[in-house]
């Protein structure tokens, strides 16, 4: 029988937040695939886990990932594990997971500690709906469409940063989103864990006076859909409605469907319209 792959969520700070269940699938099975099997020493010793370990990381996620997936298929039990938090998430996991299930092997996953949820948590923003960007893309041209992406996003946003990023990352964010209301968290679960509810504009003049220390994970306000709407009906009443009419019109909809299309775009009823309309046929 093949073996089965275990996602081990570990701390991000706070090591009380290790779960039973992971300490004991860290035991029990064959191997442990770490990130960094430095860092992951100290949490294996702390637990009293003396399970071999390997590393799997960004750099080897390729060759080691199919070396696993050999392994797996030959009836080893792997648990994968990050520096910090759940696999998978802004880490190579992703990767393991996709070629094991390619290869017919099952995958599951130890909830755990996620340092995205729990700055979300913390923020004090809207949490019904968000989207998880995690670092912004290196390159030059992704970075640039990452940020547009975000522009009209009304979903509270969570960006991840490093500490000497995050000035300019600041700065690029006020350029394309304005000036949104941001929870800057820092140190999460540990002894000096911070959640600055603050805006974007704030925490530039902080960070431009003093150099910002930790990882951080910023928590971003998503655009109001009353400030979205009110921007296109404003762009609509820059043409005029006789030009307007001819847009739809021009694409084969009948007239009194785009008098329809016209008066929700104006945020006006459709008999408005139609006696304007009527007034200068008249």
């Amino acid at each position: 029988m093949a073996g089965k792959l275990y996602l081990c969520a570990t701390p991000i700070g706070n090591l009380e937040d290790m779960t039973f269940r992971a300490i004991r699938i860290l035991q029990e099975v064959d191997l442990i695939a770490a990130e960094d099997t430095r860092n992951s020493i100290k949490l294996l010793n702390h637990f009293e886990i003396h399970t071999p370990m390997t590393s799997y990381h960004e750099y080897n996620k390729y060759d080691k990932g199919r070396e696993l997936v050999q392994k797996l298929l030959a009836g080893t039990n792997i648990a994968l594990i990050t520096d910090a938090g759940t696999p998978g998430i802004s880490d190579p996991g992703e990767e393991l997971v996709k070629m094991a299930y390619e290869a017919g092997i099952e995958v599951t996953s130890l909830p755990g500690a996620c340092a995205c949820v729990t700055a979300l948590t913390l923020s004090g923003l809207s949490t019904r709906r968000f989207v998880f960007e995690a670092f912004l893309p290196p390159d030059k041209k992704e970075h640039k469409l990452a940020l547009e992406r975000l522009k009209n996003e009304t979903r509270t946003m969570i960006v991840y940063e490093a500490p000497h990023h995050l000035l300019k990352t600041l700065w690029e964010l006020l350029e394309t989103l304005g000036n949104r209301r941001l929870t800057l968290c820092r140190e999460l679960t540990k002894k000096h864990e911070t959640a600055w509810q603050t805006t974007i504009e704030d925490a530039i003049t902080r960070y431009e006076q003093e150099d910002p220390k930790g990882e951080c994970v910023l928590v971003i306000e998503g655009r109001s859909q009353k400030e979205i709407e009110d921007e296109a009906k404003a762009a609509f009443e820059e043409i005029s409605i006789e030009e307007h009419m001819k847009r739809y019109e021009d694409q084969g909809i009948a007239r009194k469907e785009a008098m329809k299309l016209v008066a929700k775009d104006r945020g006006v009823t459709k008999r408005d319209i139609y006696q304007y309309l009527l007034g200068k046929e008249s």
